[in-house]
C-alpha cells in the first residue's frame, strides 16, 4: 500500500474487499421492485404485490414510511394514483442512495480522504411548467401501469407532445432531454412483448429519476460561487453515444486565498454524427472549453471568478480561464490528492452509478483475472475497467498492463469496485513515461490520431455541405 505522506493512493485497501453491511440486501429489494415494473403494475399480481410490499418494508424506519406503506397498499389493489407512484419512486432511489452513501464512505475510509462538503438545503424557487410536469408524470405513471413488456408505440408517442413544450423553457429543459431520451430509448424496443431482454435496471433508474422531476421544487436551484485559483487537471473521462459525446476533466482546485484544495469538474458535451469517432470527436469539443488544450498541454489553469456549483462542477467560462504554468498530473495527485475534499452529491443524485472517485495506485503488479485486467496491490486484487477507456486518446490497455502507477476513476459496478485509468506511468528503457487519455484533446501529432481527426474533418465537411443543400432547397 502507499504509506500516507506520499498522498493520493489507496491506505486501506482492505476496505475495498471487505463487504458493506446491508448492501446486498437493500439491492435485492430493488432488484424485487425493478422486476415489477417489467409486467406492469396495473392488475399486480402476489409476486408483484410482495415486492412492492418489500419496498415499504425497507424504508419502514424512514420518514417515508407511513406514505409508501399506504401507496403500497393501493398498488397492491389495483388502484394506484399518480401521488402513489411517485412515493414508490422515492422510496427506491432513497434505498439505493443509501447504497452510494455507503459505498462513498468506504472509499473516502480506504484512501484516508476528508469526508465530502455539507451540501446546503437546495433553494426552492418558483416552478414553471407545473402543468407540463403534470403532464409527463401522468404518462411516466401510464408506463408503469402498461409495464415495459406492455409499451407500443401509441403509448411510447405520448411523451412527444410534453418533451416539445418543455423544450424551450431553460428551467424545464433537463428534465425534457431525460424524457426524450427515455422515450427514444422505448420507441426503439417497441413493441414490448417481443424485446429478448429488458434493461431493467436501467429503465427502471430512468422511470423513477423522471418521476421525481416531475414533482413541482424537486430540482430545486443549481446555486453556483464563484472561485478564483489554480486548476491542476487530473485527467479526462470521455463517454460516448452514437449522437452525443462528453468529456469530463476532473482536477484538484487550490483556492488562490489559502484554503483547502478540493476536487472538481469540468464538462463539455456536444452532438455529433455517428460517422465521426476516436480523436475525431475532440473537434467537436475543443472550441467550447480552452481546458481541453491545457490537458493536453499537461497545464494548470489560473481561474478568475469561475462559477462552480455546490456539487463541485465547474461552469465553465473561457473568459474566466488562462493558461498557467506546467503541472504534471502525477505530481498533483501524488501531493494533493489525498488532503482534496469532494463536494457532496445532491440527494437525487445519489446512485452508486455515480460514484467516480479520484485516486493514485502506485506499486502494484498487473495480471490477467478471468480474461480481464487487473491491479495487486499487496495481496488485494482490483480490477481494472479497461472498456470505459476512450479511443480518443493514446491510452491502451496493453499501456496500462505495461504501467507501475496509475491516475483513475474508482467506481462501483456490479457489485465490486473497479478502477477506470485516466493516465498511466511506465517505465521505458530507464526512464519515465506518462500515457494520459485525454493526451490527444488539444491535437496531436500521433499518427493514428492524426489520421482519425482528418477523417473526422471530412465527414463533418461533407454532413455539412449536405445539410446545406437541404436548407437551399
Amino acid at each position: 500500500m502507499v504509506p500516507v505522506d506520499a498522498g493520493g493512493g489507496l491506505m486501506r485497501g482492505d476496505l475495498l474487499s471487505d463487504p458493506v453491511e446491508g448492501l446486498d440486501e437493500t439491492l435485492a429489494v430493488v432488484d424485487a421492485f425493478d422486476g415489477v415494473l417489467v409486467a406492469g403494475l396495473l392488475r399486480p399480481g402476489p409476486a408483484q404485490a410482495a415486492a412492492v410490499a418489500g419496498l415499504a418494508d425497507a424504508v419502514a424506519g424512514t420518514p417515508l414510511a407511513v406514505r409508501v406503506a399506504e401507496a403500497a397498499g393501493r398498488v397492491t389493489a389495483g388502484a394506484a394514483g399518480e401521488d402513489d407512484f411517485v412515493a414508490l419512486a422515492a422510496a427506491r432511489s432513497a434505498l439505493l442512495g443509501s447504497v452510494h452513501d455507503a459505498l462513498a464512505l468506504r472509499i473516502d475510509e480506504a484512501v484516508g480522504r476528508p469526508g465530502p462538503e455539507e451540501m446546503p438545503a437546495p433553494a426552492a424557487g418558483p416552478e414553471q411548467g407545473t402543468n407540463l410536469l403534470a403532464a409527463a408524470r401522468s404518462w411516466l405513471c401510464d408506463l408503469a401501469r402498461s409495464g415495459w413488456r406492455g409499451i407500443d408505440h401509441e403509448l411510447v408517442a405520448g411523451a412527444a407532445p410534453v418533451v416539445s413544450a418543455m423544450l424551450p423553457d431553460p428551467g424545464l429543459r433537463r428534465r425534457a432531454t431525460l424524457l426524450d431520451g427515455f422515450a427514444a430509448e422505448l420507441a426503439a424496443s417497441c413493441p414490448g412483448a417481443t424485446l429478448e431482454r429488458v434493461p431493467v435496471r436501467r429503465w427502471a433508474d430512468l422511470w423513477s429519476r423522471a418521476l421525481l422531476l416531475t414533482v413541482p421544487g424537486s430540482a430545486g436551484e443549481r446555486t453556483a460561487d464563484a472561485v478564483t485559483g489554480r486548476l491542476l487537471p487530473l485527467g479526462v473521462d470521455v463517454q460516448e453515444h452514437a449522437t452525443a459525446v462528453q468529456a469530463q476533466v476532473h482536477a484538484v482546485f487550490e483556492p488562490a486565498d489559502g484554503g483547502a484544495p478540493r476536487l472538481v469538474r469540468a464538462g463539455v458535451s456536444a452532438p455529433k454524427p455517428d460517422t465521426v469517432v476516436g480523436a475525431g470527436l475532440w473537434q467537436l469539443l475543443r472550441p467550447h472549453m480552452s481546458l481541453l488544450g491545457a490537458v493536453s498541454e499537461g497545464r494548470s489553469m489560473e481561474l478568475d471568478a469561475m462559477p462552480v456549483t455546490v456539487e463541485g462542477d465547474l461552469v465553465w467560462d473561457d473568459e474566466r480561464a488562462r493558461p498557467g504554468e506546467p503541472a504534471d498530473a502525477f505530481a498533483t495527485a501524488r501531493v494533493m490528492l489525498s488532503a482534496a475534499t469532494a463536494a457532496r452529491i445532491a440527494p437525487l443524485d445519489r446512485h452508486p452509478v455515480r460514484i467516480a472517485v479520484p485516486v493514485l495506485l502506485e506499486g502494484y503488479t498487473t495480471r490477467s483475472e478471468e480474461g480481464r485486467l487487473a491491479f495487486d496491490l499487496a495481496g488485494l486484487t482490483v480490477a481494472v475497467d479497461t472498456d470505459r477507456m476512450p479511443a480518443a486518446g493514446p491510452l491502451t490497455p496493453e499501456a496500462v498492463a505495461a504501467s507501475g502507477a496509475c491516475v483513475g476513476l474508482l467506481r462501483w459496478d456490479a457489485g465490486e469496485f473497479l478502477l477506470q485509468p485516466l493516465a498511466v506511468e511506465a517505465t521505458v528503457r530507464k526512464k519515465t513515461v506518462a500515457v494520459h487519455a485525454g493526451a490527444w484533446a488539444g491535437g496531436t501529432t500521433d499518427k493514428a490520431g492524426v489520421r482519425a481527426e482528418k477523417a473526422a474533418t471530412d465527414a463533418v465537411a461533407v454532413l455539412r455541405e449536405r445539410a446545406g443543400r437541404l436548407l437551399r432547397k
